[in-house]
């Protein structure tokens, strides 16, 4: 942690307000506006509804919770149950794969975050039985509630790439910055990914290396984060004047889906580099790690017959398996909702959102369980897997719960806010911020435009943030 952060952490913790705290961070006008959209819950009379209030997950979402909830109630009675002792700072991978992180940057302590009037259960939830308001940990203990906060996160499943296991990240040039133990409070991925960058430059000194960065069919934790190894890892070589042949394979049939963002990496990003080959309507099914071969299905449609009645032509999908030879490969793997949720009644059923949780997009409450809530990643809505979301569903979930409570009308609404600061290069970002209705950029800046005020703001500014305001409350 620099020394800027570790002072204007010192005058915080020693009574500072936050708005003086922020100006003299630096970064007044940024962080003010970040901090004023998240602290109407804080602000409020505590509520002195009673209830057993049951917290599964330990990362970002369920901290969070906990953090508001004790806030908000005169008596908060509140169990967490989590087994990992380790928190890590999860979006300080990417800065870890780039360099710009170790792994000491991103790790901190659950112990420094979960209060003493917070039953802590060390242990990891097994079974979610909400028709009897009860879950079951792995060790056996049955654990009853009034309310539930299901804040488990995303699990990632390297096993669903024929030929692929986690063990074998970090060989014969694969790497996935994703990787980690939360539970064990690991982060090898992003150590691994570093690692690759500067393999991947050792053999462009040589030659001209073919890299492939990949992007899942399934919803994965930080939709852009493909995208932030595909461009750092070129602007990497770029540094020492040297390239590569890099391919982005992606099932998606654009870059980005808010079309600004979209445009901006069409029309200056990609074509700054020159090196990069986009494969749309292409995922990865299979890997040969010995002779380096990727397989991938490539979803495309031809045209068919002539419907008469319609006055058009049918369209017919195709889907065909496509080997692509590589040197190197970047692989983000498949994502689920934990297993417990998923073969749980509290998973969606059916449809594309099967085995995510089944809440309501903008309350956040469960659709067929009223006093079930959920927060961050494993949300089965369409947007939301960000920690900036999570910062957004806090005050929501929390003003919700209190309400199911209190027995009165649920009044917050999420709005789909979510953020993604989209590495582009050293020193620049897009700050790509849209909710469910297309880009709502928090700051009178333009959505689409690189800049290195978010850089600076994301390396520097916003992992105190996280440790000291949002995993406390605050913010």
């Amino acid at each position: 942690m620099s020394k800027l952060d570790l002072n204007a952490l010192d005058q915080i913790q020693s009574g500072m307000t936050r708005r003086e705290a922020l100006k003299f961070m630096g970064l007044s006008p940024i962080a003010a506006s970040v901090l004023a959209s998240g602290t109407a819950a804080t602000a409020a009379v505590a509520s002195d509804a009673k209830g057993k209030i049951v917290i599964v997950g330990g990362g970002a979402g369920g901290i969070m919770a906990m953090a508001r909830l004790r806030k908000a109630l005169s008596s908060p009675d509140i169990t967490i149950i989590a087994p990992n002792e380790i928190h890590l700072y999860q979006p300080g991978q990417v800065f870890m794969a780039a360099g710009e992180y170790t792994f000491d940057d991103i790790k901190g302590s659950n112990k420094d975050l979960i209060p003493d009037d917070v039953k802590w259960i060390k242990d990891e939830v097994a079974t979610f039985d909400p028709d009897n308001n009860r879950v079951v940990t792995r060790g056996g203990e049955s654990v009853e509630y009034d309310y539930l906060v299901v804040a488990t996160g995303i699990q990632y499943h390297y096993e669903q790439i024929e030929g692929l296991s986690a063990d074998m990240i970090g060989k014969n040039g694969i790497s996935s910055v994703y990787l980690n133990d939360l539970e064990k409070g690991t982060a090898d991925g992003g150590t691994i990914t570093w690692q690759w960058f500067n393999d991947v430059r050792e053999a462009a000194r040589t030659g001209k290396p073919r890299v492939i960065c990949t992007q899942p069919s399934t919803p994965i934790k930080c939709g852009g984060a493909p995208q932030k190894i595909l461009y750092l890892s070129d602007d990497f070589l770029k540094q020492e004047n040297l390239t590569a042949d890099f391919t982005f394979a992606t099932p998606g049939e654009k870059l980005f889906g808010v079309p600004e963002v979209n445009e901006t990496l069409e029309k200056v990003v990609q074509p700054r580099y020159g090196n990069i080959t986009n494969k749309f309507g292409h995922n990865l099914v299979a890997i040969d790690a010995e002779k380096k071969i990727a397989t991938f299905e490539h979803k495309y449609e031809v045209q068919g017959e002539y419907d008469e009645d319609l006055e058009e032509y049918d369209m017919i999908e195709k889907i065909d398996r496509v080997d692509v030879e590589y040197d190197f490969i970047h692989i983000v793997p498949p994502m689920s909702a934990p297993d417990a949720v998923v073969n749980s009644p509290l998973g969606w059923q059916k449809g594309s959102a099967q085995g995510w949780l089944e809440v309501d997009r903008e309350t956040l409450q469960h659709r067929r369980y009223p006093n079930v809530f959920g927060i961050g990643d494993v949300c089965g809505i369409p947007l939301g897997k960000t920690g900036g979301s999570a910062r957004h569903h806090g005050p929501i979930l929390v003003s919700n719960l209190i309400s199911v409570m209190e027995g009165t009308e649920l009044k917050e609404k999420f709005d789909g806010y979510t953020v993604c600061p989209l590495k582009t290069q050293y020193g620049k970002i897009i700050l790509a911020e849209f909710n469910y209705d297309g880009a709502a950029p928090s700051f009178p800046l333009a959505v689409q435009e690189e800049r290195w005020i978010w850089w600076a703001f994301d390396l520097y500014m916003l992992k105190p943030m996280y440790w000291y305001l949002m995993m406390r409350g605050i913010m």
